[in-house]
């Protein structure tokens, strides 16, 4: 038969390892790439039977059935590769047996790719699980009117995973896992959440964590570049925490990307367009900074679609005995102690005081009385464990004071209290009153109050 066509045309490739036989097994055709692998030359199997070169050879099958094999491993001095072998048939006989394998540098190149790619999603379901929320709407907890209000809105946002949503609130009241909750009750809650602090990023390099960037982009610029947060989280959740530190250069960049939903990478002009949700928070009053011209008005109005205000502990001192209950059992596990309880009296001292820190003072102030009780062998929070909140209960010769006297005593517990928390800043201690500076300064002298850190 004539295999010059196959041989010059198709055979004779070294990404292919092929032979020809006859319908009696004697080697026809063998090309130099199955040459190589065998260690022999064409005169040690031309006409030869290939019983006696490779023994397990499926052609020998072939030939006898007249039944192809296709895709079946077949090893030969080592070499691991993906072989068929079919019967030729001319004029309706049965004349002899291709049989053909793809080298094996071809499938060590899939292998890799297949390693690449389980090592990619390795690594993808380590960013997912890293960039996750960590926080439902389960571990908001209480039970005030005001609380279960805006609780209610946060769920409500959830079900609606487009709408932006703007939280606001004090520091400490618990803004950022209302955005973890919401992310987590919506159907983005499976794709990444990844969190911005706006002021704790230089504002020149905030564009780039942003947007990401082009290698040579700026001088230290990562080889290949980098995505930014907004690529990152594709189909899930962006949280802007402390939004009105933003300046006001990125704020026009942040409205560009809000309404397009499309941004170019720095050094780039290929525009990249991702489905993100964004959820901003902020412990300021973005109304005000409008009016003194340090917010955008058409940010401001993109961001609040739907509005969170989030009320401080002070406001819903009902809720700091759910709030305890709640957090002892997790920070034992987290301190590794064993104290089970509050007393009444110590949990009285509690909501006598006003929090200024919110939610997050508060789990700072168990956390300390914790450590203190399980230091004394001790499974109940006492009074005598908060005794670095310098909140004094009343005396028995207190009921001898005027309501007023008890009053004017309190006002300047607090004043101290404040006074130290902010080490003597007095515009902060007026901020976190509400009180003006003026009558900040006239309660200071009518008290003696110290109002110097020596």
């Amino acid at each position: 038969m004539d295999n010059s066509l196959l041989v010059s045309d198709v055979l004779d490739t070294n990404a292919m390892a092929a032979m020809i036989v006859d319908r009696n097994g004697m080697v026809l055709f063998m090309n130099k790439t199955y040459l190589d692998i065998l260690e022999k030359s064409e005169e040690e199997v031309l006409g030869k039977y290939i019983g006696d070169i490779t023994p397990e050879s499926r052609t020998l099958v072939v030939i006898k059935t007249g039944k192809g094999h296709v895709g079946y491993n077949w090893c030969v001095n080592g070499y691991n590769m993906i072989a068929c072998s079919i019967p030729l048939i001319k004029n309706g006989e049965l004349v002899g047996c291709l049989a053909y394998s793809l080298f094996m540098d071809i499938w060590d190149a899939k292998d890799l790719v297949d390693t690449l790619m389980s090592e990619l999603d390795m690594y993808r379901n380590e960013f997912r699980s890293f960039h996750r929320a960590r926080y439902s709407f389960s571990q908001l907890i209480g039970q005030t009117e005001a609380f279960k209000g805006v609780k209610f809105l946060a769920q409500k946002a959830a079900l609606h995973s487009n709408i932006t949503v703007l939280i606001t609130g004090e520091s400490g009241t618990g803004k950022e896992l209302f955005a973890h909750a919401i992310h987590r009750a919506s159907n983005r809650s499976n794709l990444p959440f990844i969190r911005v602090n706006c002021a704790a990023i230089p504002e020149n390099l905030l564009e780039a964590e942003l947007f990401g960037y082009e290698e040579g982009a700026f001088t230290g610029a990562r080889k290949g570049g980098s995505p930014g947060k907004f690529e990152l989280a594709n189909g899930g959740t962006v949280f802007l925490d402390e939004i009105g530190e933003m300046s006001l250069s990125m704020q026009s960049k942040l409205l560009v990307f809000l309404q397009e939903k499309e941004f170019e990478r720095l050094g780039s002009h290929k525009p990249i367009r991702v489905n993100v949700r964004i959820i901003a928070a902020t412990n300021k009053d973005l109304e005000e900074m409008i009016s003194q011209q340090k917010f955008r008005e058409d940010l401001y109005y993109r961001l609040n679609v739907l509005a969170l205000e989030l009320p401080p502990l002070r406001e819903r001192k009902e809720d700091i005995p759910l709030l305890v209950d709640y957090l002892i059992p997790n920070l034992n596990r987290d301190l590794k102690t064993r104290v089970d309880r509050i007393s009444d009296d110590a949990l009285e001292l509690f909501g006598r005081y006003d929090w200024p820190g919110n939610v997050r003072e508060l789990g700072n102030a168990l956390e300390r009385a914790m450590l203190l009780a399980d230091s004394d062998n001790c499974f109940t929070i006492t009074t005598e464990h908060l005794c670095f909140m310098k909140i004094k209960r009343y005396s028995s010769d207190q009921s001898a004071k005027t309501l007023r006297t008890l009053m004017r005593d309190h006002e300047k517990q607090i004043l101290e209290g404040v006074l130290k928390e902010t080490n003597y800043n007095k515009t902060k201690t007026a901020k976190i009153l509400d009180i003006d500076l003026s009558w900040l300064y006239k309660k200071v002298k009518q008290y003696g109050l110290s109002v110097d850190k020596s």
